[in-house]
């Protein structure tokens, strides 16, 4: 398999017209130009997104399903978990996994702030406006940013909180943190 770098607006495009969970970049694009697809799915072999200039990736849409209340124990498999490429990809994952299980409550993490610092926003612009360095990433398709330039000691903090946030009791936080984003 080959694989091309797009543009962050032609990724959000693409990754708009998925028709089911699991759906790959490769299968989205043959449906849209209407090619043959290939026997083999995404459910088979996951398709992973790298983010030009970092270290990192993550597969969306490789989700637990939506529920009406969020479900901590279903936000994550070890497995699904352990495909994420790095400390970021992993809270990214983890995030968008938050906002597929609870869409119109994820707003309460744009409440997840520093003393000087914004670690949520609406925009990428609102992040870069707080802070130059902030190397702010899409949540997904959810319209929702956050700051990754933290070392993992904060993103663990900024997810544990977000979590609590969310309706998540204290102990699973921190159970679901410390998995997330193992500190040392």
């Amino acid at each position: 398999m080959k694989y091309i770098e797009v543009d962050d607006e032609l990724y959000r495009f693409i990754a708009g017209k998925t028709e089911r969970i699991g759906e790959s970049a490769s299968d989205i694009l043959r449906r849209l130009l209407g090619l043959a697809s290939l026997t083999v799915h995404a459910e088979d072999t996951p398709e992973t997104v790298s983010h030009p200039g970092m270290e990192t990736s993550y597969t969306p849409n490789s989700l637990p399903p939506i529920t009406e209340s969020i479900n901590f124990e279903q936000l994550y498999t070890a497995n699904v978990l352990e495909a994420q490429k790095g400390a970021v990809g992993r809270f990214l994952f983890v995030l968008e996994a938050l906002y597929q299980q609870m869409p119109q409550q994820f707003e309460k993490v744009l409440q997840v702030q520093g003393r000087d610092r914004l670690y949520f926003a609406t925009s990428k612009a609102a992040l870069l406006a707080a802070s130059k360095s902030a190397n702010p990433k899409e949540i997904g398709n959810s319209g929702y940013w956050v700051t990754t330039n933290n070392n993992t000691g904060k993103k663990h903090a900024i997810l544990l909180e977000a979590l609590e946030k969310l309706g998540c009791n204290e102990t699973r936080a921190h159970t679901i943190a410390d998995e997330v984003l193992p500190l040392a």
